[in-house]
């Protein structure tokens, strides 16, 4: 199955603020409560060692991800775990709400391109499900900013282009349903926008399919890393690991 870069709702910089949060909440509270990372701790555990960081910079945080879970993780091995929430599209009340959680959690309020990273931004860069949003050129030019500045990046897809992860988007509207009472911060417009005017579950099954259509493949990231100049400069592990019945796709690249 050729790699569709097909329309997301989440991307257009039209599209309501209001949504995209409820959107990105239910994605952060799904990763968490699944524990959906799990198996990559001991990546990020090694990537953090190997580098020197104890801070981590995620990119394209949505509303925190799965990193709600996979801090309290990570602490175990790095007590002084540091990690800083940025996005294009910030999400600030989920932000304050994650920040709330752990004292280790800061965020950027203002956006946060992941193709131009500030210097003052210094950390081992990570994206949680966050790739197949960019065009082969911006997602060469997000690895590109990364090897320019000398950091450490680690790249993870909770999903593969395939019709298992289709056929399990399918099913998204129902989980949206399901789990929306239990996300906080508590918003009386989510309720409004899930169950009476059912807005979230229509836009999450809509991105969810075309987020599996746009998902880079092993062989795809590969690709990626050869048009990066310097990348020889870095060590590069490419790969893909189960995680329950789905799997999650993997770049980690750190400096030689």
């Amino acid at each position: 199955m050729s790699r569709l870069h097909l329309f997301e709702f989440e991307d257009q910089s039209w599209f309501p603020n209001v949504l995209r949060n409820y959107m990105t909440d239910f994605l952060q509270y799904l990763a968490n409560i699944t524990k959906m990372y799990k198996p990559v701790v001991p990546m990020l555990v090694e990537a953090l060692r190997t580098s020197g960081h104890q801070t981590i910079v995620d990119l394209g945080s949505g509303g925190g991800g799965g990193l709600v879970w996979l801090n309290s993780e990570l602490k175990k091995s790095i007590p002084d775990l540091k990690i800083i929430l940025t996005d294009l599209y910030p999400n600030i009340a989920a932000f304050e709400h994650t920040e709330g959680k752990a004292q280790n959690f800061q965020f950027v309020g203002t956006p946060i391109d992941a193709r131009d990273v500030p210097k003052t931004l210094v950390g081992l860069r990570t994206q949680f499900l966050s790739l197949h949003h960019f065009k082969e050129v911006d997602a060469v030019g997000i690895l590109q900013n990364a090897v320019d500045a000398q950091a450490p990046i680690a790249i993870f897809e909770a999903q593969e282009r395939g019709v298992s992860s289709i056929v399990a988007m399918l099913f998204s509207p129902i989980t949206v349903f399901l789990l929306t009472p239990m996300i906080r911060p508590f918003k009386v417009g989510r309720i409004l926008f899930t169950y009476l005017i059912p807005l979230v579950p229509l836009f999450v099954l809509w991105d969810g399919i075309v987020s599996a259509l746009r998902t880079y493949s092993v062989l795809e990231m590969k690709a990626l890393v050869r048009d990066v100049k310097g990348s020889e400069q870095y060590h590069w592990e490419v790969n893909r690991i189960k995680s329950g019945p789905g799997v999650i796709l993997y770049m980690i690249g750190s400096k030689i």
